[in-house]
């Protein structure tokens, strides 16, 4: 057991190597990297507000998709009274048209694969992960 000081130090080094990150995020409070996302500039509100969007996003247009199936409604009104047509092509790439900057960029960082382009096809003239590689 003469090689126990270099045991104890390698796994002392392999500990502060794997949990460096946590150590980081817990002593500065914040994330070591989060994706800065393009957001609409000629938009100042989106359906709902943006700290509702970005953790029921999914949950909304799940909604959106049910009623628009089951009852042929569109139409939806908003916590703020605004009406807003019930679609993912025309109105939410209509301000966030730059799918691969906003919603890919997120989706990629979360490591999250939504089904929404399964069925829908990405309106002509939104910007996506193969428009940006293709330049």
């Amino acid at each position: 057991m003469h090689d126990t000081a270099k045991v104890i130090a390698g796994i002392a080094v392999f500990l502060i190597v794997v949990l460096s990150p946590v150590w980081y995020n817990t002593v500065t409070g914040q994330a070591s990297y989060v994706p800065q996302l393009k957001l609409p500039t000629d938009e100042k509100y989106c359906v709902e507000t943006a700290p509702y969007m970005r953790t029921n996003h999914i949950e909304l247009l799940e909604l959106w998709k049910k009623i628009v199936v089951r009852t042929g409604k569109r139409i939806y009104k908003a916590t703020d009274g605004k009406t807003y047509t019930m679609s993912l092509a025309g109105t939410c790439m209509k301000c966030h048209s730059n799918k691969a900057d906003f919603c890919d960029r997120c989706h990629n960082y979360t490591n999250v694969q939504p089904n929404c382009w399964e069925c829908h096809v990405v309106p002509k003239g939104v910007k996506t992960e193969a428009t940006e590689h293709a330049r």
